[in-house]
């Protein structure tokens, strides 16, 4: 696989707590140079970000980050101003703990409540993998898929492990409805990145794909 088609399924990701203006311009400077599907970064700078990128590349962002937990009012609400502040695109967590209590018609309801808030841009439902069972994880692939939603996300990266081949696979065995994956979370190898893709998964939330891009550049300079 041509490492230009790698890069173009990456959402070039920078959410780290500390992260300031000039780390989010180089994000974008790098998404922008090497054609990458997005830009996820935070919420706060989406604004800022989506007129410094002026349409050059989309700007993706995430709410009920990282752990899933507040209400599905605030969801909302994070998702309307994420809108509102031109994000192209929006990465939720779902209620770990609604999928332990086995609350899935509110799972349902929820997903489809922020899926509303979104408008036209595209959600992605990050399940946290790493906490889950393998009969949860098909369970929520069966919910995703009945959202309305676009992506279904394995990780957020913050937790106890990322995307595992194994919960790709089992994604693409079960979702439905045209739901694609999105694979986040410890992919740090252009193999690795292939395979994900090759697995089934149609976008990849990363930063090390970008800066291997960058060392092979200079390797060959």
């Amino acid at each position: 696989m041509e490492l230009n088609e790698i890069l173009s399924r990456v959402d070039h990701t920078l959410l780290a707590p500390d992260a300031d203006w000039a780390q989010i311009r180089q994000i974008l400077d790098d998404g922008i140079r090497y054609q990458t599907a997005s830009a996820c970064i935070p919420a706060s700078f989406v604004k800022q970000a989506k007129a410094y990128a002026g349409g050059r590349l989309p700007i993706c962002t995430v709410i009920g980050f990282p752990n899933g937990y507040s209400t599905t009012a605030v969801k909302c609400f994070e998702a309307q101003d994420a809108v509102q502040n031109g994000a192209d695109e929006i990465d939720m967590v779902i209620n770990i703990g609604w999928v332990k209590d086995r609350k899935w018609d509110e799972l349902l309801r929820e997903i489809r409540a922020v899926r509303q808030s979104c408008g036209d841009r595209i959600l992605k439902v990050i399940i946290e993998t790493c906490l889950l069972t393998d009969e949860e994880k098909v369970r929520m692939c069966g919910i995703v898929s009945e959202s309305g939603a676009e992506f279904i996300k394995t990780s957020t990266g913050f937790s106890t492990g990322g995307a595992t081949f194994h919960d790709v696979e089992l994604f693409a065995q079960n979702v439905t409805n045209g739901v694609r994956i999105k694979a986040a979370g410890g992919i740090r190898s252009l193999e690795d990145a292939e395979t994900f893709l090759k697995l089934g998964a149609a976008r990849l939330g990363t930063s090390r794909i970008v800066k291997l891009a960058k060392q092979l550049e200079a390797e060959n300079a």
